[in-house]
């Protein structure tokens, strides 16, 4: 494993630590204070998980996982389901493989959300990781609205050393991004990433200017592959769920970015996100660097949550 992996997984691990006082706790103590499986048993466990913020549907699918294993394998003792319900979370979470084609085509990655999650920051920091991979990367600043968006995101693109269009406030966000994919043609771009406007409070205004910017791509890059991706703030819990789903009326989501996961209680709305809408977690951030944005490892998210170490688990 590369060194920056297990630097990652040391902070992630460390950021979840309010969240596995709530949950793994609370899980490690009804796995000790009971001595059979029964109703009482699931109930208990379904209660953590759900205060944990895992959600209802994620919870419900988790425990149905669980107690059909239990029946199928014939497990009598409390003690030996625990391995049983970390796999049934890992398996909630996975990301399938497909997730990240984007990165094998010429793609526009439209970045929405609400302000102050991190949108602009997670722009930046994606810009940087594309470009390390050798990627061809240019930026568009279509949020106008926003004093200072413009210079924000202008720094990031020094800091990744990738060329941006726009950031002028005021400007009308469909001409930036009509400059922009007209730019990525000329320049033979590999990803354009969009940086968007995160006003929820109008959203018939919102969806017009999402559906006014997808009107242009379509028009001007039919064949480009799509990505949009909400960047989701982890210590908001279920008002994250709230805010996806407002944005899943507006754009076709496929993919979550979910920052500030350093220090969250609420780190368990990551299963709950990813159960209730279908849209996978792609990318976790833990701190300010680029490097501290990553792809989505449902079993490293997992592991670090229960304090399972790297090397138990290459065992």
């Amino acid at each position: 494993m590369s060194e920056e992996k297990k630097g990652f997984f040391a902070r992630l691990k460390e950021g979840l630590t309010k969240t596995r006082e709530t949950i793994v706790r609370g899980i490690d103590s009804v796995f000790n204070g009971f001595s059979a499986i029964d109703e009482d048993f699931y109930e208990e466990l379904e209660e953590i998980l759900i205060m944990g913020d895992i959600g209802v549907k994620a919870t419900t699918e988790i425990i149905e996982r669980l107690k059909s294993q239990v029946k199928e394998n014939h497990i009598k003792e409390p003690s030996e389901c625990k391995q049983l319900l970390i796999d049934g979370i890992k398996e909630q979470m996975r990301v399938d493989e497909t997730a990240y084609d984007f990165e094998k085509k010429q793609s526009v990655i439209m970045v929405i959300g609400v302000n102050g999650v991190g949108k602009t920051t997670s722009v930046g920091k994606l810009a940087g990781k594309l470009k390390e991979e050798g990627k061809k990367v240019l930026i568009a600043a279509a949020d106008t609205f926003r004093a200072a968006a413009g210079e924000q995101l202008a720094e990031w693109a020094r800091r990744a050393d990738v060329p941006m269009v726009g950031g002028n406030e005021g400007a009308d966000p469909a001409s930036v991004v009509y400059d922009a994919v007209s730019a990525a043609k000329a320049r033979g771009v590999d990803v354009l990433l969009i940086d968007t406007a995160g006003r929820l409070h109008n959203k018939k205004n919102l969806m017009e200017e999402l559906r006014k910017m997808n009107r242009i791509i379509d028009r001007e890059f039919p064949d480009v592959h799509r990505e949009n991706l909400i960047v989701l703030d982890g210590t908001t819990g279920q008002n994250a769920l709230v805010q996806a789903r407002e944005f899943g009326d507006v754009a076709d989501l496929t993919g979550i970015i979910l920052t500030k996961m350093d220090g969250t209680a609420k780190g368990g709305i990551a299963v709950a996100i990813q159960s209730e809408l279908k849209v996978p977690v792609k990318y976790i951030g833990v701190g300010e660097t680029i490097d501290d944005l990553q792809k989505f490892d449902s079993d490293d998210f997992v592991n670090a949550l229960f304090d399972i170490r790297m090397d138990e688990e290459e065992a």
